[in-house]
C-alpha cells in the first residue's frame, strides 16, 4: 500500500495565494495551475517515455497538498504511458481525491484492470479517469469503454481544433470548458511536456491561472524531455521571450526549491 503523506500547515499556508479559492461564485471557466518538477537543465525526464524521478520528499508531499486543492488532475497520454500513474490525492487527512483526466485524441493509451489508476480507483483511495479523445464513439473500442464506466469513467469526444494524418490538436478552451461542464471547477495540470510547452505558448496565458514549478538540484543532461515554449518573434522578426512570471515567490522544500507565480501578459 502507497505511504501516506503529510504537508505542513505554515507550507501549506506559504502557497494559499497561488491555489483556487475555497469559496466563492460558480466560475465561467475552470481555476488552471500549471505544476511539474524540472531539473536545472529544465528538463522533465531523462529521455521521452522514461520515469524519471526529480522531487525530493517535501516537494512531493506539496504535489500531494496541491492535488489535494484541485477538482482534477490533467495529463497528456504520454505521461500515462511513461509512468502508469496513480493520480490520486495520498496526502493525510484528504476529504476528496481529484478526477483524472487524460488528454488522449487518438487513443494511444488502452486501459486495462492492472492500470495502477484503476487499482487505486477500487482500493477506494482515487477516482477513475476521463479521457479526452478526438474519436467518435463510434471509434472507440467497446472492452475499455466498459472497463472505464465499470469504475466511474468515461471517454468525452473533443471537437479537434486541428486535425493531420499524424496528430489531433484540442483548443484548450475547448478543454478546460469541457471539464468544468462535468462540475470540475478547478485543475491541476501536471504534464507531459507537450501539454506544459502548449499552455506555456503566449496565446494560452490568459487560460492559466498559477504556475508552480518545483526545481531539483541536478542537470539530467542533453536528450531529456525540456520545458521550452515554442519562439516568439516580434513583427520584425527578433526572438523575444516567449513567457515570464509575475507575482513571484520561492519556497525552499529540503533540497528543492518551489516556484510559484502567475503569468505576466505580454
Amino acid at each position: 500500500m502507497a505511504e501516506t503523506l503529510t504537508f505542513p500547515a505554515p507550507a501549506a499556508a506559504s502557497l494559499e495565494r497561488h491555489l483556487p479559492p475555497r469559496d466563492g461564485p460558480a466560475p465561467k471557466r475552470p481555476f488552471v495551475t500549471l505544476t511539474f518538477a524540472t531539473s536545472l537543465d529544465s528538463a522533465l525526464s531523462l529521455a521521452p517515455g522514461v520515469r524519471t524521478h526529480l522531487s525530493g520528499p517535501g516537494s512531493k508531499a506539496m504535489t500531494h497538498y496541491l492535488r489535494s486543492r484541485h477538482a482534477a488532475i490533467l495529463v497528456g497520454v504520454s505521461t500515462v504511458l511513461a509512468d502508469d500513474p496513480g493520480l490520486s490525492c495520498r496526502l493525510h487527512g484528504s476529504a476528496s481525491q481529484p478526477r483524472p483526466i487524460v488528454i488522449d485524441p487518438r487513443l494511444r493509451w488502452t486501459p486495462r484492470s492492472t492500470d495502477q489508476v484503476f487499482e487505486v480507483c477500487r482500493s477506494g483511495a482515487g477516482l477513475a479517469p476521463f479521457i479526452l479523445t478526438g474519436l467518435s464513439e463510434a471509434e472507440i473500442p467497446p472492452e475499455p469503454a466498459r472497463l472505464l464506466q465499470q469504475h466511474g469513467g468515461k471517454y468525452i469526444h473533443i471537437a479537434p481544433d486541428t486535425c493531420s494524418r499524424d496528430r489531433i490538436r484540442f483548443d484548450w478552451n475547448d478543454v478546460f470548458q469541457r471539464v468544468l461542464s462535468e462540475g470540475l471547477t478547478s485543475i491541476m495540470v501536471e504534464g507531459g511536456g507537450q501539454v506544459i510547452n502548449s499552455l506555456l505558448d503566449p496565446t494560452c496565458h490568459h487560460l492559466v491561472d498559477s504556475v508552480i514549478v518545483t526545481i531539483a538540484p541536478t542537470w539530467l543532461g542533453k536528450g531529456g524531455v525540456v520545458v521550452s515554449p515554442g519562439r516568439v518573434c516580434d513583427a520584425e522578426g527578433t526572438p523575444q521571450a516567449a513567457a515570464r512570471l509575475s507575482n513571484v515567490a520561492w519556497h525552499p522544500l529540503g533540497e528543492d526549491v518551489v516556484l510559484c507565480g502567475t503569468l505576466a501578459p505580454r
